[in-house]
Parts: C-alpha cells; structure tokens; sequence
C-alpha cells in the first residue's frame, strides 16, 4: 500500500498479530499498522493493542494521517480481562486523535467483537470483498435469537454499505480497497493550495434536464464541476438522496455535497440529514473547504419519518453547518424550498458566499403549492375546468409578492445570481477569497 522503499518498521515483527509502520502515499507521510490473520486469527492482545497504540502516539506527533488494515477477530479470549482493557485503550487513542489526524481503515477480512468498533471510530471506512464488520457472530446470533444468518449476510457490503452506513467506500477487491485508502490518505493528508489560474469553466447547466419538473442524477454535474478523475464518493449507497464527494476544485482538496433528486425527488429525509451532518464535520475538523449544490424541494413528510427522527437527525445538520467555520460557499441549481433551504448551507447558517443560477427558485414551497393553502376556499368555488389557469395566475402573483432571486438578492441571502457556464471560476473565487480556517472539534461518529 506504502510507496516502494518508504516503509520503515515502528514495532518490530513478533507474535503480537500487530504491526506498525511509517511511510508515504504519494510521497507524503503516513503512519500505518496491520492486523496479521495467521496469528490467532489476527485477535489481539495487550501487546498487539500497544502496538496500535504506539502507531496513533506517532501520527498525532507527526500530525500525518494513519491508516488501520483490519483483518482481526476481535480481543484475545486467553487474556481476559487484560485484553479487553488493551482493545479499550485503542479506542481511547482513536478518540483523542479524532478531529486532529485523518483516521482511514480499510477493512480485508473480518474485523469482529471489539474490532469492529476500531474501523467505526475511524473517519473513513474502506471495505474490500472478503471484509465483514460485526460485534456478535453468526454463531452467537444464531444462539440467542434463532435468527439463521451467515457473516456476509450479517456484516457484509450489502448490509454496511446500503443500510447501516458504516461503511463509506466499498471495492470489489483487495487491490482496490488498497488503492482506495491511498487515495483517502492523499485527498484528506496533502490537500494541496487553491490554483484558480487553473479553473476552466464550462456550462453546467447542459448537465441539467429542459424542464424544472424532470427529475436528473447530480452525479455529473459532482464530476464535471470537480477537477476530471478526482471524485471519490462516501456512502454512495447509503441515503442516495444526498451525495457526499471528496475530491479536488482548482488543484485542492474540497467536499462536495449535493441533493439527488433521481432519489426521492432530491428531498432530504432523516437518514441523509445524519450523512451529510457527518461529512460537514469531518470536512470542518480536517479544514477542507465546502460546496454545496441545492436542488431541494423539502423535507421528505410522512409518519414514518417523525418517528425515525428527522426533527432531532436533522437538527445534526443545521449544527453541522452552523459550527463549521471552513470556507463553504452555496450553489443553487434549481429550487430551494422551506427548511431544507436553510438545512442545506443557507446564508442565515453562516454560509461564505451563497450563489444562485438565474432560473433557481427560493421560496418556502412551491408557488403551486402556496396558493393551493392560501387560496384554498376560493380555488374550491372554481370550476373544475377553470381551476388550473386560476392556479397559474395566481402562482404568478405570489411570485411577485414574494419576490424570489431579486428578493434573496435585496435582503443578502443570495450574494450573486451566476450565469451556469461561469459557476466553476465563481466557486473558484469564493472559496479562494475566503480565509482558511480549521474546525476545533472531534469528528463523532453521528
């Protein structure tokens, strides 16, 4: 994984099943350490955990990413107690260096009991084919609740990298999942510096369908706004409706965020709300700048998501984004409608700068929709036959109460109406213009 002649050993190789090294990805440093699966199944003991210790005390000295490879079953059932004290204070010194170094694990067999719980307070999980993360076995599942369920069922791609979010990045090989924690370690360890001589705009809006109402996957408009090759997307099964991207915008590191409306009409729900408090953290703890595309008709209603709790998952992403102090400018596409307007890195949440294209709408909902409540006894006295010309001439007259972009322009929610083909040089700008500034805070795992 290490580029060839930089790794150079931190603990030397024994039967403790860990081992630590130094090295660099791309030539910049890191510092890694590796769970050896021939030995007890790579469980660990007091003396393997040290060495994992010693691997975070070294990285935080050095202020460089480090890397985990899991491939572990958790702490050394012959040590007892001794040994879960051990796994313990592996997870202490994963705590203390959250927020301060990028943590990245990438995950090649199963990472089991404890183990699991390594690769989960880590910020970025990497899982290759052959990798299973779960607390309880197959055979303790079944045990205690009858349920009959092998490990890839239980702790594979499928239930880690769609429905429980644990992992961010999913490859179909080892090789791949090496790479790809490469990658992570370069984008997060060398951000490099904002080079806007070297920003080529382009019109993005050709990315866009004709009509507002069409729905459309943002995933090429992430691609083309992003330096080409340099996207790497976490959680790309994990609530759809929300992308989160990693990659480079004029030569630098940057986090991209932007609603889906190809899933769930682009809504935000209490899932993605939690996705993409998680990304804002992370981002604002390692200072990589912000920008985030809206094309958000609301929140996604219904019963089932009070009771998951959206109120209180989505509250995560107004405090995401209201602590986060790195520069993070706003780009809205096509409509910004209630809360998730102000969810989504509003002007009123701090934004740096909040852009908008010339045929974006921003307003509490729909016109339509508006006049169909505050209309509603005289819309019911019209004729069936009339009633949608009655609905449009009174959509149009809401539209010039409210105001909308000239409105959000004379108040300063919206510091610029950008023309699509100039967006990526205005980004450019913003982001450059703004200082550089960093996050004090851990990046919890929400």
């Amino acid at each position: 994984m290490l580029d060839p002649g930089t790794l150079e050993l931190l603990t030397p190789e024994d039967r403790s099943g860990m081992l630590a090294v130094t090295g660099a990805v791309d030539g910049s440093p890191v510092v890694a350490f590796c769970s050896d699966p021939t030995i007890q199944g790579g469980a660990m003991g007091h003396e393997g955990c040290d060495v994992v210790v010693r691997a975070y005390d070294r990285a935080l000295a050095d202020g460089v990413p480090v890397i985990g490879l899991w491939h572990n079953g958790g702490a050394r059932l012959a040590e007892g107690v001794l040994s879960l004290h051990a796994v313990g204070q592996i997870f202490h010194a994963m705590t203390r260096a959250s927020g301060r170094i990028p943590q990245i694990s990438v995950v090649l067999g199963p990472a089991a009991g404890g183990a699991a719980y390594g690769p989960a307070l880590t910020d970025v999980v990497v899982l290759g084919p052959e990798g299973r993360i779960f607390v309880t076995g197959p055979d303790v599942v079944r045990s205690v609740t009858g349920e009959d369920v092998d490990m890839l069922r239980l702790g594979g791609p499928e239930p880690h990298g769609r429905r429980s979010g644990v992992v961010h990045v999913v490859t179909d090989s080892e090789r791949a999942a090496l790479d790809e924690g490469r990658r992570l370690a370069g984008l997060l360890g060398a951000q490099g510096e904002l080079d806007t001589s070297s920003v080529v705009d382009t019109d993005l809006s050709d990315l866009l369908p004709d009509s507002p109402r069409r729905a459309y996957d943002v995933h090429p408009l992430i691609d083309h706004l992003l330096d080409e090759g340099t996207a790497l997307e976490l959680h790309p099964r994990w609530a759809p409706n929300i992308v989160t991207t990693l990659g480079r915008f004029a030569e630098r590191t940057v986090g991209v965020i932007a609603n889906n409306p190809l899933r769930l009409g682009g809504c935000l729900d209490s899932t993605s709300a939690e996705k993409a408090a998680r990304f804002v953290r992370m981002c604002d703890a390692f200072g990589v700048p912000l920008v985030v595309l809206v094309d958000v008709p609301g929140y996604l209603p219904g019963v089932g998501q009070e009771w998951d709790g959206v109120v209180r998952r989505g509250a995560k992403l107004l405090h995401a984004f209201g602590e986060a102090v790195v520069p993070r400018v706003t780009l809205v596409t096509r409509k910004a409608y209630g809360g998730a307007y102000i969810a989504m890195n509003s002007r009123s949440l701090g934004a740096t700068k909040v852009f908008a294209w010339p045929t974006a709408e921003i307003a509490v909902m729909g016109s339509i929709a508006a006049i169909r409540i505050l209309h509603r006894r005289r819309l019911a006295e019209v004729e069936p036959d009339v009633r949608p010309r009655v609905e449009a001439e009174l959509a149009a007259e809401h539209d010039q109460i409210v105001g909308g972009l000239d409105k959000a322009l004379s108040i300063g929610v919206i510091d610029e109406v950008v023309e699509p083909a100039l967006t990526r040089s205005r980004l450019a700008a913003a982001l450059a213009e703004a200082p550089a500034k960093r996050g004090a805070h851990g990046n919890i795992p929400l």
